[in-house]
């Protein structure tokens, strides 16, 4: 006979086949994102890619492009709306250095009673008479901002283009944006 160990019949393996990786090695898997290149570098490049797009929507924005303007002012129409608005002084403008005004003013104490109340009283009848004013020159802003829509894009005049123009009116132009394309005292239609 021979010496040789008889082959033992092969007995089922029992688990996943493989060992079972260390807790540190989980871990580590745990914190890297499954998708996405999450590095230092990836992130300072992604920053410098969006901080790009938003100074040229930012730049398209003031130049009036309609691709970067909001919903809100978008379209042939609201442009020549702005451009009525923009070619003129509007009362509404006087809106901040009034309110400033009207503040240091009032602040003012003076040891007479009498005008303490007249400064009071003053300031309180130059802002609502301001407010007056704001209202009818928006008024008339938007009426013949509509006007000249309807004059150039007949049957198109849209929906909220007077309270547009009003609205309008009333912030300081340095402010609105867009920015006003076209200088004060010109001639629209």
């Amino acid at each position: 006979m021979s010496s040789t160990p008889k082959q033992q019949p092969e007995t089922p393996k029992t688990g996943k086949g493989r060992p079972t990786p260390a807790r540190k090695q989980q871990e580590q898997l745990r914190k890297k994102p499954v998708v996405g290149n999450k590095s230092p570098e990836a992130k300072r490049a992604a920053k410098r890619a969006l901080t790009a797009e938003r100074a040229k929507a930012r730049e398209g924005l003031a130049n009036g492009e309609d691709r970067y303007l909001t919903i809100r002012d978008r379209g042939p129409q609201r442009r020549l709306a702005r451009d009525v608005v923009d070619s003129r002084f509007t009362v509404g403008e006087l809106v901040l250095p009034m309110l400033f005004l009207v503040i240091i003013v009032s602040s003012i104490r003076p040891d007479d009673p009498q005008l303490d109340l007249t400064i009071q009283l003053g300031t309180l009848v130059a802002m609502w008479g301001l407010f007056v004013l704001i209202g009818i020159d928006g008024y008339i802003i938007g009426k013949k901002a509509l006007k000249v829509v309807e004059t150039k894009y007949p049957g198109r005049g849209e929906k909220g283009l007077r309270w547009y123009a009003a609205m309008r009116s009333i912030q300081m132009r340095g402010m609105r944006l867009p920015k006003p394309q076209i200088k004060r005292g010109t001639k629209i239609l």
